[in-house]
């Protein structure tokens, strides 16, 4: 097919010609527009693994993918000049692949396991201390011991997670299935008092009822605030929404480090989808999408003009807002994202204020701060009536100390890490009177916050690049938009849904208002995080579909 890899600002993606050539079972109109089974919008991990599996089943398939690389938020590249480290610069952890995913396509990924769940550093009786949840049930036990005085916030935390443990076994084999209706996935769960508590009764409600302490409390409901900006006692569920889908990846609700950091995955699926046969053509922006129901035509636009291009089916990996645009129909509510994400290299772990804690353990798992459950709600009113937080809530997260791979031999010899911090309760909305200025006061208010748990400053331990700039590179929700098109800069494209059926949704969750395009990013239900669930499904639908 005549494709290449070749690196561009660090990072590595399949790159065709200008000139899409033809792929086997494709061919040309009596106009001489290209024809194909499907055309993909979109080359993101999960336009990817819908271009892969229909490759796969020999359907001919072109992936159109605006940037000049696949991967789209699952990406690694190297931000810092003259710096020899692949940070994983959006998505930086795995949860909701399903194996089956990776067993269908024969990907050549490696999901390594972190060896600590989380640490978050506290002060108790004017003294530094911390809550560390590790592999070891013993350690974990005895560090609530150590926090809450007793062992009765411990065995609630056994008792709340068991409970979440069994939800988590019987959803997320759901995810590859053809949608359950609501009462047919309540069956499945089999728990009624589950049931609510996930699924109809606010999250903070079953919260309060299970901890007592104020940080026990606000390190669970941390999991419910990711990517959604939300009150532990919202009404709307949607931080019960983002908490189901934070605590059933896998069946464990465990979080993995994908070697090589996010890009080895979305590498993996592309040389996947190209094995099968798939074109992948970069550069390539869907610009409108012509349907009848039956056949469409998709025009993108290139460096060379505009081209068209026709398909049996369009599968649109991209968010709702975006799909509405390509198809000219009204669009959906607005999307909000509400994250800050800090990518940093430092030459040294920094030391903690609490005496018992090891920075290669704390740093491991998820750091939190400013996370209390009060803290949590007081950084949500703020930040909701247009006032940044004063102690913004973020947690942190050191990925070389799983997987040393992504720093170059002298980095790592050396003792350098990455760290990376994901804010909370930073709204789209914030930003939009004097987005640098507020950008760089959140910045400093939140580092303040790691500070305060810090025996040394975090800047004292940033690398600097070949500029002599410090190794820290900022993202908000209005940059998010502008770098990935994500509207709002919202990560999920839109509020999480419930992965059960709802009306126009069809069997698989994809279904548009066309029934020959279908949604497979984020925003389809069962969308949202790294999950290639929205592409599988999509590509079922279309095998599914009545015979050519």
């Amino acid at each position: 097919m005549g494709e290449a890899w070749r690196a561009r600002d660090g990072v590595t993606g399949l790159v065709l010609p200008r000139a899409m050539t033809p792929h086997k079972g494709s061919h040309e109109s009596g106009r001489g527009t290209r024809r194909y089974d499907a055309v993909v919008v979109g080359g993101g991990h999960n336009g990817l693994v819908a271009a892969a599996y229909l490759a796969r089943a020999g359907r001919s398939v072109l992936v159109l993918e605006r940037l000049g690389h696949t991967g789209g938020a699952a990406v690694s590249t190297r931000p810092f000049p003259g710096v020899d480290a692949r940070l994983s610069r959006y998505s930086y952890l795995v949860s909701l692949l399903p194996a089956k995913i990776v067993r269908d396509l024969g990907l050549d990924l490696t999901l390594r396991p972190r060896a600590v769940s989380s640490y978050t550093p506290a002060r108790r009786a004017g003294r530094p201390t911390g809550l560390l949840v590790a592999g070891d049930e013993e350690r974990t036990r005895a560090s609530f011991a150590r926090l809450t005085g007793g062992d009765r916030e411990y065995r609630s935390w056994r008792r709340f997670h068991g409970m979440t443990g069994r939800v988590a076994r019987r959803v997320f084999p759901t995810l590859t299935e053809p949608l359950p209706t609501r009462a047919e996935l309540r069956r499945r769960v089999d728990d009624e008092y589950a049931w609510r508590a996930l699924f109809e009764e606010p999250l903070g409600r079953v919260i309060e009822a299970y901890f007592t302490d104020d940080l026990v409390r606000g390190v669970v409901l941390t999991d419910a605030l990711i990517g959604t900006f939300a009150d532990a006692h919202d009404p709307s569920l949607r931080q019960n929404r983002c908490f189901l889908y934070h605590v059933i990846g896998g069946g464990t609700g465990a979080w993995d480090v994908p070697v090589g950091g996010m890009g080895a995955l979305t590498d993996a699926l592309a040389a996947a989808a190209v094995r099968a046969g798939a074109e992948l053509a970069t550069g390539h922006e869907a610009v409108r999408i012509d349907s009848d129901g039956h056949t469409a035509e998709v025009t993108c636009r290139t460096a060379d003009g505009e081209h068209t291009v026709a398909a049996r089916h369009v599968l649109v990996a991209a968010a709702p807002q975006v799909l509405a645009a390509l198809t000219g129909d009204a669009p959906p509510p607005p999307a909000e994202g509400a994250q800050l994400k800090v990518n940093m290299l430092l030459t040294r772990l920094p030391a903690l204020r609490d005496p018992a804690a090891d920075p290669r353990e704390a740093f491991a798992g998820t750091f939190h701060v400013a996370e209390g459950y009060r803290n949590l709600a007081a950084a949500q009113v703020s930040a909701a009536s247009g006032t940044p937080p004063a102690a913004p809530p973020a947690e942190l997260y050191c990925h070389s100390l799983t997987d040393p791979t992504i720093l170059g031999p002298d980095l790592a010899r050396r003792g350098h890490h990455t760290l990376t911090l994901f804010g909370l309760h930073t709204p789209a909305r914030l930003f939009a009177r004097d987005h640098d200025a507020v950008r760089d006061d959140l910045l400093a208010a939140t580092l303040a916050q790691v500070d305060a748990h810090l025996a040394e400053p975090l800047a004292g331990c940033l690398a600097t690049d070949a500029d002599g700039r410090p190794c820290l590179e900022v993202r908000t929700p209005p940059e998010l938009e502008r770098d990935l098109g994500l509207p709002g800069g919202h990560i999920f494209h839109r509020d999480l849904s419930w992965p059960y059926a709802r009306d126009g949704a069809g069997r698989w969750g994809v279904a548009t208002g066309r029934p020959n395009v279908l949604l497979c990013g984020a925003g389809a239900v069962r969308g949202g995080g790294v999950s290639g669930v929205p592409g599988h499904n999509a590509a079922m639908a279309v095998l599914e579909s009545p015979a050519r």
